[in-house]
């Protein structure tokens, strides 16, 4: 299997979240995968207003409900970590 040809998706599916089921996350309760984590900023120019881009995240690891503790970001071989 040639790495580099993989998608976002294939990687997560195929490494990220076997390697965390293997490491004993409950992948049903503690962990939610391509979810928004902020409302993103408000821009203010005189009286108008607009919300921003939300971040989003692959992977949020819980300790409990609500208790957010990890951000895994997936990324194909095409990007590098930076990106």
């Amino acid at each position: 299997m040639d790495k580099k040809t993989l998608s976002e998706l294939d990687i997560c599916t195929k490494f990220i979240t076997p390697a965390v089921e293997q490491s004993g996350w409950n992948t049903l309760t503690r962990l939610l995968d391509e979810v928004s984590f902020t409302d993103s900023k408000i821009h203010v120019r005189g009286k108008l207003t607009a919300r921003g881009k939300r971040k989003r995240a692959d992977y949020i690891l819980y300790y409990k409900p609500n208790i957010p503790i990890a951000i895994i970001e997936a990324k194909d071989n095409k990007h590098s970590v930076r990106a």
